[in-house]
């Protein structure tokens, strides 16, 4: 007689709110819209989303993702090309202008939010300081909206003990919009301490789906044994997720981008997961990773609902007029 393994019982923690936030959803369709509208190739400057899958989705409906705009062909100039959700320095688009490109603006509505926050300190005559991770396209594109020398980027306390401004009552701060939401109360404290009369921006920087996938973490996380987040090594949102986690309980936390980097015999014997996907990661993924741990283990999935989103941002008018399908529909959605 064969012998059955029994399955050890594994009880997921599935976070909700987790995986594509708005901005993310938009910048997705845009890319689908312009390629029905317009036909391949469109161009993509810089990945449209830190995501893979997405990534070579898109590319396989006929994107061409570029770093830079003189990788497109002479002769593809009547070609669009679309700039990422994190958002571009004013160089960008006044390049494209002087190459005579069409080009397609997906920076996320709430990084815009934050290029119009920089530039209204810069405009009242206050030296801006941008808190935020150095080399992030969001933090090269929100500094690129100012003249050089306006904004000064603050990523430790090391950074705003050693600043030492023209004037101390003449600053403003903004953030990056996917930052740790401790980490970054902790730095405008200490700018706060240095600088008491360093005006704020007029709303929250750090965008929504960032604090709502941060709590939702830190809620889900005590007592875990283990906790996924599904992201890309260079997504912010993504890896402050893991961090949210670790500081919250969980006994190890780890970012994966797909179910075959889960590391089995790192894991080892546990009963209690905590799952979540970073506002880049699609839901096929989290399915997968689902999927993957009911192979190895008796599943029951608990859904753990600290936020309910509904917030949706429209795409610009030149591309209203174009139907998706259902199957386009489940793409942009993370679904398919």
């Amino acid at each position: 007689m064969l012998k059955t393994s029994v399955k050890s019982p594994l009880t997921i923690r599935l976070c909700q709110p987790r995986g594509f936030c708005a901005g993310v959803d938009r910048a997705i369709q845009i890319v689908v819209l312009a390629l029905k509208k317009y036909g391949a190739p469109v161009y993509v400057r810089h990945e449209i989303v830190h995501n893979r899958y997405v990534v070579e989705g898109l590319q396989n409906l006929g994107a061409v993702f570029i770093e830079e705009l003189d990788e497109i062909p002479p002769d593809h100039r009547h070609c669009p090309v679309v700039f990422s959700a994190h958002g571009v320095p004013k160089s960008v688009p006044a390049d494209a202008q002087a190459r005579q490109l069409f080009y397609l603006d997906a920076t996320c509505p709430l990084v815009s939010k934050v290029h119009k926050q920089a530039m209204r300190h810069q405009r009242l005559g206050r030296h801006v300081l941008l808190i935020g991770h150095a080399g992030h396209p969001e933090v090269i594109g929100t500094m690129g909206q100012l003249p050089e020398g306006s904004v000064t980027l603050i990523e430790t306390d090391a950074d705003v003990q050693g600043f030492v401004p023209r004037d101390p009552s003449a600053l403003g701060f903004v953030t990056q919009t996917t930052l740790s939401v401790e980490d970054t109360a902790g730095i405008v404290r200490a700018l706060q301490e240095r600088f008491p009369q360093m005006m704020a921006p007029s709303a929250e920087s750090i965008c929504y789906a960032t604090t709502n996938r941060q709590e939702a973490v830190k809620e889900t996380a005590p007592g875990a044994d283990l906790f996924l987040i599904v992201g890309a090594p260079n997504s912010s949102n993504s890896r402050r997720l893991v961090e949210v986690a670790e500081r919250a309980g969980a006994k190890m936390s780890l970012l994966v981008q797909r179910a075959s980097e889960i590391p089995w015999e790192e894991i080892g014997e546990i009963s209690t997961l905590g799952l979540s996907a970073g506002a880049s990661a699609p839901e096929i993924i989290v399915d997968e990773i689902i999927d993957a741990f009911r192979a190895r283990f008796d599943v029951s999935v608990e859904l753990a609902v600290t936020a309910t989103e509904t917030e949706n941002f429209p795409v610009m008018s030149a591309l209203r007029d174009v139907e998706l399908t259902a199957a386009d529909m489940a793409f942009v959605n993370g679904t398919a």
